[in-house]
């Protein structure tokens, strides 16, 4: 990684990804008379203006959009949930110049969210896509706090990713939901997606506060705002309320604008496919609680079924080894429906290699995604051979391209990859959800993710590196450590780098030796937050073949759709941004046709 860390440069495409753009056209040829066959044998269900696809962020944005402008909608979920990968998140949402930001002081511009936003993705993305991006996600944020619960706050020093480049803002641009009452949803509450990780008991967290619980052993503002937290959830419990945050508070937030708007949200009913009529697509063939049968779309179909990182298939097709379902942490009906559904259609795919990557433990039950922990002071990554590779700090899908990268010339060299912690640190630090000092579950020692041992030797042995390799290591590291000066990866040269750290530790706050035994390891996997490729889209949302034109009646949002962020990240939020965004201009677009 040089001093300032930059996107990441992507991966080639495999044979196997150009195939899978060029020859939609004749896979669609090929497959589609079928799909259309077994839509006229499905028994009628209904006729809408518009059809969505998908009960996450990028669908229920789009079915908000649209019947608030007039049109009949319906949206059929797979899950028996509402929420999607959405609900489980932290709900972190990148939008520049919006109402929000602005309204406190973010000192941003078009022209600073431009540059940034350029030099972040390449250009690999059509300024056109760019564009609209940047200017929808302002009207889209006005207008689903006009016409839901939500309200949103400004997530204040989570800096862009990379606030070196040109426009990028140190302090910067996301925000989050405000705390909403989940009792506006009536018995539906009981159909939202749980979230990834609970919030404590008795809590009301905001994804922010967490920079802060880290630290609450040895911090005064650590311990204030875990304080706040409690005092949130002592007063939302006087209220009678059920106080949602995060993604919880999103998801639930745009249902009850969905509830209010009068749309049908069908659940347990997954896509079985498109039906197309005169090369334009007219419907959707669903199962209904076990029933299949046809829905008509009288002015298009919106896609906003998420991506394919549950399914294992698609993953090795499309993806580098070593790979699987089991590392990531998107919802488990993300399996790819909508975007092999658009494909058969007749729907070029793109970034279909890539995902929203970020280094992960693969802990027993379910991975757990790394932020704080791999960048806080007192811990280092290292590879198979027991030496570092990477600034720690980095963007997360940053570190998971170099761990692809690297491990590309050597397999097996960098994946898995170990993170290292003492006992110093342990003794300060939330590592996850166990508090400073306490033991870690048996379980993450007997499946393997964690280890610990009193030298470093031997935890070198138990990891599987040289042990003198990681001595120099960790020699090495700690003398660079004292001098807070990371003169092989630059960790701590950036605002980014020291988000997630301890503001008490000098002269770097993200460095600090490894010396206090025991020492503690944990398997380092290339985990995800979901897929990002899928199908290609214009500036409009709308689905293209391999040859540009567009595929009438067919719109993709979200991660079923090839990211407006390309294969990089331009700040905390980048999926949901983009996703709500393309969601309410795919809206709007059929609704002005």
């Amino acid at each position: 990684m040089s001093a300032s860390p930059r996107p990441a440069r992507p991966a080639p495409p495999s044979r196997r990804t150009v195939l899978a753009g060029t020859g939609a056209g004749v896979l669609a040829a090929s497959v589609l008379p079928g799909a259309v066959a077994r839509a006229a044998d499905g028994a009628p269900l209904g006729e809408y203006d518009v059809v969505v696809v998908g009960s996450g962020a990028s669908g229920m944005t789009a079915a908000l959009t649209a019947a608030r402008r007039g049109l009949s909608v319906l949206v059929v979920e797979k899950a028996p949930t509402f929420g999607g990968s959405a609900a489980r998140s932290g709900a972190g949402i990148w939008l520049p110049n919006n109402s929000v930001i602005l309204g406190v002081g973010v000192p941003d511009t078009p022209a600073k969210a431009a540059t940034y936003l350029s030099a972040v993705v390449g250009p690999g993305v059509p300024a056109d896509r760019q564009q609209a991006f940047l200017a929808n996600g302002p009207r889209m944020l006005d207008f689903v706090m006009a016409n839901s619960p939500l309200r949103f706050r400004f997530m204040d020093g989570y800096s862009d990713y990379y606030p070196d480049l040109p426009g990028g803002l140190p302090n910067g641009r996301s925000i989050e939901p405000d705390q909403i009452d989940g009792n506006v949803l009536g018995a539906e509450l009981a159909r939202l997606n749980p979230a990834y990780m609970p919030v404590p008991a008795g809590m009301v967290v905001f994804s922010q506060d967490y920079k802060w619980l880290n630290l609450a052993a040895v911090s005064a503002k650590g311990l204030a705002v875990s304080a706040e937290c409690l005092a949130r959830g002592a007063a939302a419990a006087l209220r009678g309320e059920k106080p949602l945050t995060m993604g919880q508070a999103l998801a639930a937030g745009l249902r009850a604008g969905l509830q209010r708007a009068g749309v049908p949200v069908w659940l347990n009913s997954p896509l079985v496919d498109l039906v197309q009529e005169g090369g334009a697509v007219t419907g959707v063939v669903v199962e209904k609680e076990g029933v299949r049968g046809t829905v008509r779309a009288r002015k298009g179909v919106i896609i906003g079924s998420g991506g394919f990182e549950h399914n294992a298939q698609m993953r090795a097709q499309y993806q580098q080894q070593p790979i699987g379902t089991r590392w990531s942490v998107g919802a488990k009906e993300n399996t790819g429906d909508g975007i092999r559904a658009g494909q058969r259609a007749g729907a070029a795919l793109g970034l279909m290699e890539d995902a929203w990557w970020g280094p992960s433990i693969p802990l027993p039950g379910e991975p757990y995604f790394c932020l704080a922990e791999r960048t806080l002071p007192g811990g280092l990554i290292v590879n198979g051979n027991g030496t570092r590779f990477v600034n720690e700090a980095a963007p997360y899908g940053d570190v998971v391209h170099v761990m692809y990268e690297k491990d590309r010339g050597a397999v097996g060299s960098h994946i898995p990859a170990w993170l290292i912690v003492d006992q110093n640190y342990r003794n300060k630090y939330l590592f996850k959800d166990i508090l400073p000092t306490f033991a870690f579950p048996d379980s993450w020692y007997e499946s393997g993710a964690a280890k610990k041992a009193w030298t470093w030797d031997a935890l070198a042995h138990q990891i599987g590196v040289p042990a003198g390799a990681l001595r120099s290591t960790l020699n090495r590291f700690n003398a660079q450590a004292w001098s807070g000066n990371d003169a092989d990866f630059h960790r701590g040269d950036t605002a980014y780098d020291h988000y997630y750290t301890d503001p008490n530790v000098h002269p770097n706050s993200c460095l600090a030796p490894i010396w206090a035994p025991p020492f503690h390891a944990f398997k380092i996997v290339p985990g995800d937050l979901g897929t990002k490729g899928g199908i290609v889209t214009d500036a409009r949302a709308r689905a293209l073949r391999a040859d540009g034109s567009v595929i009438r009646g067919l719109w993709a949002a979200g991660n079923a759709s090839a990211a407006v962020m390309g294969h990089s990240y331009a700040g905390a939020g980048s999926t949901i941004g983009p996703a709500m965004t393309f969601g309410y201009v795919a809206a709007n677009d059929i609704a002005d046709a």
